[in-house]
């Protein structure tokens, strides 16, 4: 075993023989075991640089960590150095300015929270405990989406600790083509998010709630949901955006539920839900008028606190024909052995996410419909690899109907997935990562290449 000195870290240092070791490891996804050599939990600037510094002086990889989601584990890993700033979590509201500061660590919840208790919208995803820059990094779904933007649409800052460690301001005007690259690159490419300032958008009070369940549901009436969802999305209000869930329940069986947000009153909700809610008599039906505050409360409560799962997502650029959608359908009607849950979702994407062109930042899949996730949930750890190898396989079928993959949703094993991730801007992206990270000190299995590299 390599013996390491570390004297020069700063902040709250975790190694292999501390006490609290086992439980700084964990992931959100329980299926991701990671050993690495230390965690350093960061209070401040100087933690996150001394520990850049450190780990390059000792030739071990960094990875950076906030809410622990990464869907393949790209946040952790064995024998390297975790640079966790889920403690660099203040926000500052400027109201004057419109104009909000966020620390490194902070998570949906967090920011929900203060953002709602002030009457501001905030375009957050929505599990709690995702870290809102690394939310942004990628893009950023939410239920706001097709009104406020991708979370990254609201950046106007950030301060990044690069890869001699030392400080950057990153805006339009400063590292303006950096700037550029953090609104959808996904991962820790160019170096570590101390902050970012966003601006705030416009005062919502109140909305609506949506909540649809089709218990029990006969294949008839699943196609007949997508077939009038694909129609409804292209009048939908941009207000209003919906997650769509074709599931497989061990517990509840099989159905298809649907999530939203509207900003709007319930009553002009149930006008615009109407071709959905006369399919079938056996639904379940919440439309409630509540504060948007209350809404992403109720939203982030629905989460689990954790899950063994494999997952990812891709572009949905076309209507889908009735034999594409059943055979959608017949994946979840075949679910792995030991599975616990699963689902194939539509994430609604235009509004407001087509109005930045997709050459004006690093999120290339603009014009999508939606996004299109797939995931497979167990409890039992024996099912583990039949589970993921059911997510591999499937994952085939998606890729033949959809056009690129989302870099929040990652999957290892990803052909050519520079391209798939970032379509047309990846050249630049390459570029930018020559310029600002030349020696490759920020990697991961699918960190984006310098032009050097290829």
């Amino acid at each position: 075993m390599r013996s390491v000195n570390y004297r020069g870290l700063t902040g709250k240092v975790v190694t292999k023989n501390s006490e609290e070791y086992n439980a700084s490891i964990i992931c959100w996804n329980r299926a991701i075991e990671k050993y690495p050599l230390v965690i350093v939990y960061c209070f401040n600037e100087d933690d996150v640089i001394n520990t850049i510094k450190w780990a390059r002086e000792n030739n071990i990889e960094i990875r950076v960590r906030s809410g622990a989601h990464s869907y393949e584990g790209y946040s952790t890993g064995n024998d390297v150095a975790i640079i966790d700033v889920s403690n660099l979590n203040k926000i500052y509201i400027n109201e004057d300015k419109l104009i909000a500061k966020i620390g490194g660590g902070v998570r949906n919840r967090e920011a929900y929270e203060v953002f709602g208790s002030m009457g501001y919208a905030f375009p957050g995803g929505g599990c709690p405990t995702v870290g809102v820059p690394g939310l942004i990094l990628g893009g950023g779904w939410g239920y706001s989406s097709r009104f406020l933007g991708l979370a990254s649409d609201s950046l106007l800052e950030a301060e990044i600790i690069d890869y001699k460690g030392d400080k950057l301001i990153v805006n339009k005007e400063e590292n303006s083509e950096l700037f550029w690259a953090l609104m959808g690159s996904g991962g820790c490419n160019f170096g570590v998010i101390t902050s970012m300032t966003i601006k705030i958008k416009e005062k919502a009070n109140m909305g609506t709630l949506i909540y649809i369940n089709y218990p029990s549901i006969t294949k008839e009436d699943n196609i007949e949901i997508v077939i009038r969802l694909q129609e409804l999305y292209k009048v939908l209000d941009r207000k209003m955006n919906l997650k769509t869930a074709i599931y497989n329940s061990r517990e509840k069986g099989r159905g298809v539920k649907i999530t939203g947000l509207f900003y709007g009153n319930s009553e002009d909700a149930k006008e615009i839900l109407k071709p959905l809610l006369d399919i079938t008599n056996n639904i379940e039906i919440t439309i409630e008028d509540k504060s948007i505050l209350e809404c992403n409360r109720w939203i982030q409560d629905s989460h689990p606190d954790y899950e063994k799962y494999k997952s990812t997502g891709r572009f949905i650029n076309r209507d889908y024909i009735k034999e594409e959608i059943e055979e959608l359908i017949n994946i979840i009607d075949n679910p792995a052995k030991g599975y616990d849950y699963t689902a194939i979702t539509f994430y609604g994407a235009g509004g407001a996410i087509r109005d930045v062109d997709k050459l004006d930042s690093a999120y290339y899949y603009r014009d999508a419909n939606f996004i299109m996730g797939i995931q497979s949930v167990w409890e039992m750890d024996k099912y583990a690899e039949e589970n993921k190898e059911w997510v591999k396989e499937n994952f085939k079928t998606l890729k033949s109907l959809t056009n690129g993959s989302f870099v929040n949703f990652p999957i290892i094993g990803l052909e050519n997935y520079e391209e798939e991730y970032y379509g047309e801007n990846i050249k630049r992206l390459r570029e930018i990562k020559a310029k600002y990270d030349p020696y490759n000190v920020f990697t991961y299995p699918q960190v984006i290449k310098s032009k050097d590299e290829i």
